[in-house]
């Protein structure tokens, strides 16, 4: 039975696996630049997000095989539950965890800087002239991956001789679960230190892009549905630029022959028709886009589709919203509670002995994680929803130093080194998301799951206590337990061992991972204030694409126009287009005759309106 719970257990995870790796897979394809696919660079991307969020989905896996190894009913040890079983399975988890976490270090230090020097050292004219080779390429994107190899040995070292946090195990003598987290062992303390260092670097940024995007995610897929319809956005675009053009035509004909050219008047006019007519120029071509011309039959019905799921889309992001909210409340709930009932403050990095407020995302997956696997369905929920809220921080602010832009994160347009780099950021701000669920999102859920303690004295000492008619005596485990039995029976989960062991040997880690919780919170509601009232635009590229989007966004503003501009994109029918006109002088035959050829215009004679159509 112990066998078969367990199989079905690591199934469930090889079955998140092949999700995951959809998921990434859809990651790197979506982002990349079609004409810029390097192999090398999109294996890189693909196997390190993966590896990523393998390592936060394993946290369920941990929870629901420590937590197999209880009867909750009667809070006792399962029979087939001895001490050498409960080790094996620990040692089983301890080794994917710590095989994932290496994993992921080497990716971030070492393989994706070098993938990004190797693209960076190639030379087209060069390598077409023969001047460049294989071998020349390695050795200059080795040359630069040397200092994170540097990077990677010193944190090894510091970690390897770095002296343990003893004091704080003297003044605590009292708990014993704190003492354990105090190792002795080199080598994990040298790769506990090391991973504590990514998690406080991508802390940083989690703060810095996680936070907007989590905010950003759910207003921006409510705010999303168009103010306009492709179709009503080409028609209207068509007769207007016509009239445009029309006008152009009637000034420089009234003009023609005048000696010094068009009057003062006439000139001002004709220099904002031809700025008007640059953005109705590209309008159009929005528009073109929006409609699927020019594009396979797949992606014209791949738009039909997103129309008509539209609606769907303002629901989802109604649901996003409540369920960012309330993990934003369970998060500030955790931390209050660390810093009223932590058990040594700041020198053990606010580690929480039991949770003492009521906290509603904990709660509810410690009631889901007695059903295998509910809670790993929402967890993966979760995951899912921290990640996409990085990736759309990535997207809307970019990869800057300071103030300035490095790279921009767009969909289809994002080149290998900027994937790269994003890539990098995942990394560490994955490592920082698996911190956050495990001791401030869910902390009684990530330690002890669903596992209860019988909380009465036992016969002998080496015997379990019986609650078989006592059932209002089992209790949820919990690191402050009095009761010795409770030691008998609760297994900490393997990541919340590791993850209070780099708090407690490096309490100068754990406060600032603990307190940047807080500026975690403070720019989440900020920018979800601010996006009460402002959506700011995820994908700009230049000038260009802000004024084609404002001018977009700006044509209608009533929500019935919306529900309206969904029907004409689904049908492909625009209704109720007007033209407008152009001053005394541009009447309704000029219009017409502006219009009678489907907007094609003749040469136009002056060189203020030649070569607009072919350069613009």
């Amino acid at each position: 039975m112990a066998l078969i719970e367990t199989g079905l257990i690591w199934v469930a995870y090889a079955v998140c696996l092949g999700i995951l790796a959809f998921v990434a897979g859809i990651f790197v394809f979506i982002y990349q630049k079609p004409g810029e696919r390097i192999p090398s660079v999109t294996i890189v991307c693909f196997i390190t997000v993966l590896a990523l969020l393998a390592t936060v989905l394993l946290m369920p896996v941990d929870i629901a095989l420590v937590s197999s190894t209880v009867n909750r009913k009667l809070g006792a040890k399962k029979d087939w539950a001895n001490p050498d079983a409960v080790d094996n399975i620990r040692l089983q988890l301890k080794i994917v965890y710590y095989t994932l976490y290496s994993l992921d270090a080497v990716l971030c230090l070492v393989v994706v800087p070098f993938t990004y020097f190797w693209y960076e050292e190639y030379d087209e004219v060069e390598s077409d002239a023969g001047q460049q080779t294989i071998g020349s390429r390695l050795w200059g994107a080795f040359k630069y991956t040397i200092g994170f190899l540097f990077l990677c040995l010193a944190l090894f070292l510091i970690g390897f001789f770095i002296p343990v946090a003893k004091k704080a195990r003297d003044e605590h003598r009292d708990l014993d679960y704190f003492k354990d987290l105090l190792t002795e062992n080199h080598g994990e303390r040298a790769l506990t230190f090391s991973i504590g260092i990514l998690i406080t670097i991508g802390t940083i940024l989690y703060c810095i892009y996680t936070a907007p995007g989590l905010a950003l995610l759910p207003l921006a897929l409510i705010k999303s549905a168009p103010r306009v319809s492709a179709p009503q956005l080409a028609a209207s675009t068509h007769s207007e630029l016509a009239q445009n053009r029309e006008r152009q035509r009637q000034l420089e004909g009234r003009n023609e022959g005048r000696e010094g050219g068009l009057d003062t008047r006439d000139q001002r006019e004709l220099e904002s028709l031809v700025r008007e007519e640059r953005t109705l120029v590209r309008r159009e071509r929005l528009a073109a886009e929006n409609t699927g011309e020019g594009h396979h039959f797949l992606i014209r019905v791949w738009m039909k589709m997103e129309a008509v799921f539209r609606p769907i889309k303002l629901i989802v992001g109604l649901l996003l919203l409540v369920v960012s909210l309330i993990i934003f409340a369970s998060m500030l709930i955790t931390c209050i509670d660390k810093i009223k009932n932590s058990v040594c403050k700041a020198s053990c990095g606010y580690l929480l002995g039991h949770t003492k407020i009521f906290n509603p995302i904990n709660w509810l997956m410690t009631l889901t994680s007695k059903i295998f696997p509910i809670d790993y369905i929402l967890f993966l929920f979760l995951t899912m929803l921290f990640f996409s809220g990085s990736i759309v921080g990535l997207a809307s602010i970019g990869i800057r130093f300071l103030w300035i832009t490095l790279f921009k994160i767009k969909k289809g347009k994002t080149s290998p080194n900027a994937m790269l780099m994003a890539t990098v950021m995942l990394t560490l701000m994955t490592l920082a998301l698996n911190y956050s669920l495990a001791m401030i999102v869910a902390p009684q859920y990530a330690t002890f799951g669903a596992q209860t303690f019988c909380d009465r004295p036992s016969r002998h000492p080496d015997q379990q206590p019986d609650c078989s008619k006592h059932h209002s005596a089992v209790k949820a485990c919990s690191e402050r337990t009095e009761n010795p039995a409770a030691k008998m029976v609760c297994t900490p989960s393997v990541v919340s061992t590791f993850l209070n062991r780099i708090t407690v040997n490096f309490p100068f880690l754990g406060v600032v991972d603990f307190w940047a919780q807080f500026a975690f919170l403070g720019i989440f509601m900020i920018v979800f204030i601010v996006m009460l009232f402002r959506v700011p635009k995820l994908d700009e590229e230049d000038m260009d694409d802000d004024l084609r989007e404002a001018e977009e966004e700006g044509l209608l503003a009533s929500t019935g126009r919306r529900f309206g501009a969904t029907w004409q994109d689904i049908t492909g029918q625009a209704k109720g287009v007007k033209r407008s006109s152009y001053g005394a002088t541009s009447g309704d035959g000029a219009a017409d005759r502006g219009t009678d050829d489907h907007g094609e215009e003749a040469p136009v004679g002056t060189a203020g309106g030649a070569g607009r159509d072919s350069n613009w």
